[in-house]
């Protein structure tokens, strides 16, 4: 056999099988088509930017005790935690702002995250100082509840 004639059946075949993979990798495109156009909505987010509102929903988790004892310690603190937030808040803003001037300055951007990483220090200790206080007061199921927050998370120590 030659390879003239050795080529003829060579393409033929070879045919053959790009028709079969093209029908396949079009039969793929269609089916993840249609797996996105029924797909269900996408879960609506569980998290809220309002410090009291998470707050809130951890406190609902805590047994009644000693979810009052968290909301006390909010409300007792409720001003400082507010200015602490809103000043977070006005930082990454000007982070944002920052990054939209014209012309665009890289010190005045190094600046504005200097800041707000300040500001989201302040933040943080402000709020943990809140639950370091809440905690000392509460009970050990309390406690364990914090730690196991969300609600449905296995504890460190827990056997599976």
């Amino acid at each position: 056999m030659t390879i003239a004639q050795l080529a003829p059946s060579m393409s033929r075949g070879s045919g053959r099988w790009l028709l079969l993979g093209s029908l396949a990798l079009n039969l793929f495109f269609v089916g993840a088509l249609i797996a996105l156009a029924i797909r269900p909505p996408a879960p609506a987010s569980n998290w809220d930017r309002d410090v009291f509102v998470r707050v809130e929903r951890i406190a609902e988790t805590l047994p009644s005790s000693d979810a009052a004892i968290l909301r006390a310690q909010i409300s007792a603190n409720r001003s400082a935690i507010e200015t602490s937030q809103v000043n977070y808040r006005a930082a990454q803003n000007a982070v944002r702002e920052t990054l939209r001037a014209e012309p665009f300055s890289a010190e005045a951007l190094r600046a504005a995250t200097v800041k707000t990483r300040a500001a989201r220090q302040t933040f943080d200790q402000t709020i943990q100082g809140v639950f370091d206080g809440s905690a000392a007061q509460m009970s050990q199921s309390g406690r364990q509840a914090l730690a196991d927050w969300p609600p449905g998370r296995k504890s460190a120590g827990a056997k599976p």
